[in-house]
């Protein structure tokens, strides 16, 4: 079966054979490989919707589809669960789209090429997409199978999760009667999320004045950092590349005669930056002899400070001359504001054991021909901290003069002191194991927030199989461990159907 989507000619068809055996229940698994050879980057979900659309009228299915893909698709109850409360399943269909260097692979066009090895699936060189592909393929899995025992189910597929959640935002839910939520997202068997941080992205622009270059210029690079996730890692006190050059580059300003000519680093706001680049002018070569044994004297503090947990930094500098340079005021403003800006962990819950509340990350600093601009990406699971630090940084922005814009704003989601659904799943979960099932709060963005806000009295919990290494090419679904899964989820589903 073919699917529109746009005007390019795709380079998938319909499988001659499947890849993966000895798993149950098969449909979960033949419904993933279905879904991996149809395109599904984020704000690129058209064809990937589509084919949800013609499983629901295949299965003459009640299904809604909005003007940006995301889908809704509605089965009625068992025969014994006619009339029991409504219960939502849900997930996303966008996929983080990464692949190595070496691979040559098309995300607009191409299947994604799966092979199982000892029991992990994984893709060939690129993102696998089980977050949350796998989530899909278990409600059409779901959806397909008349022999469970099930309340009337709500599946919601949205797009754009990966790119700030704007499906989820933007949906429309006055057709949704659940008030309880399964969301699938949720990515290490037996565990259990329960709460979550909102987030936000705040941007500051700055027009440069140019000036012409000259000879005397030093490039300065940071590499080597660990970096790792802007909310699941930002506790482990890993080096951010662009604060390092901030206080670098305010070595220099306090002690010689300098111009920046660019200052790049980091490539996304919800990562923390492992590489940075400034360029900078020196009006003679006595200036620049001396700014290179300050940045040498910085980098040693910094490197003896980190040592710790940032064994594979270095400070480096090279001789070069440049064309340009930002002129004086906008060169002390942008060094100051950089320098001054928080980052990082800023308040903790010390009664449950230093989980982090309230953070930010300076993910990206960009020069290009006009402007330069810098990204941060704060989170928090208290809405009241959240506002301070955006007035903290509009604050900041105005006094450097900067241009504030803030966007991609989702709120954070509370934990729930009484809930059925965590009861239902522990005690489901402990009937199948034998253990208990481990909550958690995490420090990073889930969709829950959102659809508690749009449903009022929401209760919710996110679970899922174990998938390893998200969001890169080493990413896989233990198989084993989705099919567990799907045998938890349905033992779930039973007991709320009583």
């Amino acid at each position: 079966m073919g699917y529109e989507h746009s005007d390019r000619q795709l380079n998938y068809a319909p499988f001659m054979s499947y890849i993966i055996e000895g798993y149950n229940p098969i449909s979960v698994f033949r419904y993933f490989e279905d879904i991996s050879r149809i395109p599904r980057s984020s704000s690129d979900e058209k064809a990937i919707s589509d084919f949800l659309v013609e499983f629901a009228k295949q299965h003459n299915l009640e299904y809604y589809q909005d003007e940006i893909y995301n889908v809704i698709i509605k089965k009625a109850g068992s025969m014994s669960a006619k009339n029991a409360p409504a219960i939502i399943l849900q997930g996303h269909i966008d996929m983080v789209c990464e692949k190595n260097n070496d691979t040559i692979h098309d995300f607009d066009k191409d299947s994604l090429k799966l092979r199982v090895i000892d029991g992990k699936l994984m893709a060939t060189g690129t993102t696998l997409g089980a977050d949350n592909g796998a989530a899909v393929a278990i409600m059409l899995a779901l959806l397909d199978d008349d022999s469970i025992i099930h309340p009337p189910l709500e599946c919601i597929f949205t797009v754009q999760e990966e790119t700030g959640l704007s499906g989820a935002i933007n949906i429309n839910v006055s057709n949704i009667s659940g008030r309880t939520m399964i969301n699938l997202d949720s990515e290490e068997e037996g565990v259990a999320t329960v709460s979550c941080a909102g987030g936000m992205r705040a941007r500051f622009y700055k027009d440069i004045i140019w000036e012409n270059g000259g000879e005397f210029g030093l490039k300065i690079s940071v590499r080597g950092l660990n970096g790792g996730h802007s909310g699941m890692d930002i506790d482990k006190e890993n080096a951010n590349a662009n604060k390092l050059m901030g206080r670098v580059l305010y070595a220099l300003y306090e002690q010689v005669d300098m111009q920046i000519a660019s200052f790049n680093g980091g490539s996304k706001d919800n990562a923390i930056p492992r590489e940075a680049d400034a360029e900078v002018l020196f009006i003679n070569q006595e200036e620049l002899d001396m700014a290179i044994e300050i940045v040498n004297c910085e980098a040693t503090d910094i490197i003896s400070e980190f040592s710790s947990v940032e064994e594979n930094l270095s400070i480096d500098t090279e001789n070069i001359s440049v064309k340009r340079a930002m002129d004086k005021a906008t060169t002390s403003d942008i060094i100051k504001c950089i320098y001054l800006a928080p980052n990082g962990v800023k308040n903790r819950n010390v009664k449950a054991g230093g989980f982090t509340v309230c953070s930010i990350n300076m993910g990206v600093v960009k020069t290009d021909e006009k402007k330069l601009a810098i990204t941060f990406a704060p989170r928090s699971s208290i809405a009241s901290l959240q506002s301070q630090t955006k007035k903290e940084l509009k604050l900041l922005s105005e006094l450097f003069g900067f241009e504030f814009q803030v966007d991609s704003e989702y709120p954070g989601w509370s934990y729930a002191e009484k809930s059925k659904i965590h009861t239902v799943f522990k005690e489901c979960y402990k009937g199948q194991y034998g253990k208990q099932l481990q909550i958690e709060a995490i420090h990073a963005g889930l969709e829950c927030g959102l659809f508690c806000e749009k449903l009022e009295g929401l209760d919710a919990i996110a679970v899922g199989p174990t998938i390893v290494g998200c969001h890169t090419p080493q990413e896989y679904l233990d198989l084993a461990s989705c099919e567990r899964f799907y045998k938890l989820l349905v033992s779930v589903l039973e007991r709320l159907a009583k």
